[in-house]
């Protein structure tokens, strides 16, 4: 039975500096696969790992199906054991003398559960993974994508309430790793286990997560479904880690309501902007490269019609790369198709559309990573 998950204020602190979490809070609903998305170092592991109970946090409270986990000033910490929770880690972690029915079978033999029962949940684990053929096969003898099934079979076979996975594609070649991707979104659904995802991989966050929460030195600084992550980052470091590559420096000449317009390169643009960013601040416009639009289109745009040089020119075959000269700056612009439409020194129309145009205050570039 899938059960929700809250966190709050979650805190860990494992030495004099920075916290490795740092107010930490965020709720997953019964069922919901959430992912928590960030660089090395960010916290998201230790968030996890706090979660399981494999780390002691130093603050905070953490509930599973409305049962207290952890609440340290409390003095509530329940064993791992106890929380009903399937982890799969970035190691297959699979013990390498049994077959793959023994490793799967093993945590439900360990419960002391009657053999019909454990013969049953073992075959429908194994089928739902996609093992049947394999089941009597030593573990060892195994492609390493299928031996990450094993583990998530073994963690899923109990019927926990929760399912914690830490990177578990990382060990896989790329190739491995898409197809498995696809997959596990499907059989996490099929068993409607609450999941928790760690990754720092922005395609697999958004190919399996209900919602996505960003994550920089310990803190949360945003969580929303994929599209809102993409499309309304909540500040530069979401916008850059995400893909808005193109940086243009600025300076905010008025506002109405969330739009405002800007100063950039002695030309005025029309950018979607935070609350926080006021008239006549210094701001950098973040743009995704494939949300620059080129040539005459057809389409009606009011505003933020601009001429660019093509600078340079990346052919990729299925698509190109575009150095565009400005706004007093570079912007990068990605187009589809196999055969590349301009030349280095041409002219060109430009559409940057005012919504998937986001500008914040330039403080917040000298602390991007």
């Amino acid at each position: 039975m899938s059960a929700s998950l809250d966190v709050r204020d979650l805190r860990k602190q494992f030495a004099a500096g920075r916290p490795a979490v740092d107010g930490v809070s965020f709720h997953v609903p019964a069922g919901e696969i959430v992912v928590l998305l960030g660089p090395s170092g960010c916290g998201k592991t230790t968030t996890l790992r706090c979660i399981a109970g494999l780390e002691h946090p130093t603050a905070g409270r953490v509930s599973i199906g409305g049962r207290l986990m952890s609440a340290p000033l409390d003095g509530v910490q329940v064993p791992p054991r106890l929380r009903n929770i399937g982890m799969v880690f970035q190691s297959y972690a699979v013990w390498p003398h049994m077959t793959v029915r023994q490793n799967v079978a093993y945590p439900l033999r360990h419960r002391r559960e009657p053999r019909v029962e454990i013969e049953r949940k073992t075959g429908d684990v194994l089928e739902l993974v996609g093992l049947t053929e394999f089941a009597e096969r030593p573990v060892v003898s195994l492609s390493g994508g299928q031996m990450q099934r094993v583990a998530l079979a073994r963690s899923l076979v109990y019927q926990p309430q929760l399912l914690l996975l830490d990177e578990p594609l990382s060990n896989l070649d790329a190739q491995l790793r898409l197809r498995l991707r696809d997959d596990l979104r499907r059989i996490i659904k099929q068993t409607g286990v609450t999941a928790l995802y760690v990754t720092h991989d922005q395609a697999e966050a958004v190919v399996l997560g209900d919602r996505i929460g960003v994550m920089r030195d310990g803190k949360l600084l945003q969580m929303a479904p994929a599209d809102e992550i993409y499309n309304r980052p909540a500040d530069l470091f979401v916008a850059n880690f995400t893909g808005a590559s193109n940086l243009l420096a600025g300076r905010v000449l008025a506002r109405n309501d969330e739009f405002g317009t800007v100063e950039a390169g002695g030309q005025r643009l029309t950018a979607l902007m935070p609350a926080n960013v006021k008239t006549g601040e210094a701001v950098k416009i973040a743009v995704r490269p494939e949300n620059v639009r080129l040539g005459k289109d057809g389409t009606v745009e009011p505003d933020n019609r601009f001429t660019a040089r093509i600078a340079g020119r990346r052919y990729q075959g299925t698509q190109t790369i575009y150095e565009l000269a400005m706004l007093g700056g570079r912007l990068e612009a990605l187009e589809l198709g196999t055969q590349a439409r301009y030349v280095i020194g041409s002219e060109v129309d430009v559409v940057l559309p005012p919504a998937l145009c986001w500008a914040y205050p330039a403080s917040e570039d000298a602390r991007l990573d």
